[in-house]
């Protein structure tokens, strides 16, 4: 759901600020994490990101903790890191949160060598990923919804 805002010929720059002081008037429901340069492979690392995705924090560890995958560790950090930032900076309560996004993208490529036969050589690509987790309450969802539309009727009656 995004926050349509008219520019209504208002500078760039001050269109952007007023965006910005609208959009934290909203209540806070998400937290992020993201764990950048990973030596994995972002497709086997995409494998595990797929299973968790829109379930509850609860049961999202418990298939990480059972999953036998090297991902799996990794993305049990974030989601702990996810969590940790909900409730620390947001206050928001563990027992409502529910993996809304988590997702891997694609790091820089180590070019490495691999010796073959009669002298020649090989290129080896070790990939790296960048994972990132997104917590959302599932209890302020409706709240920030109503905050959002009460948002867009007030920056519609502005007009």
């Amino acid at each position: 759901m995004k926050l349509q805002i008219p520019r209504n010929g208002l500078k760039r720059s001050l269109f952007h600020k007023k965006r910005k002081e609208l959009l934290d008037s909203l209540p806070k429901i998400e937290a992020r994490a993201v764990a950048k340069y990973i030596r994995i492979s972002p497709r086997k690392a995409r494998a595990v990101a797929n299973t968790i995705r829109g379930k509850s924090v609860e049961e999202a560890f418990r298939i990480l903790a059972f999953s036998p995958k090297k991902a799996a560790r990794i993305i049990e950090k974030v989601l702990k890191s996810a969590v940790a930032n909900a409730e620390n900076n947001f206050g928001l309560d563990a027992a409502n949160l529910y993996v809304a996004e988590c997702y891997v993208n694609d790091g820089p490529r180590l070019k490495r060598i691999w010796p073959r036969g009669r002298g020649r050589a090989d290129i080896i690509k070790k990939r790296m990923s960048h994972i990132t987790v997104v917590v959302r309450d599932r209890t302020r969802e409706e709240e920030y919804r109503k905050a959002l539309e009460e948002l867009e009727k007030r920056i519609s009656s502005e007009e």
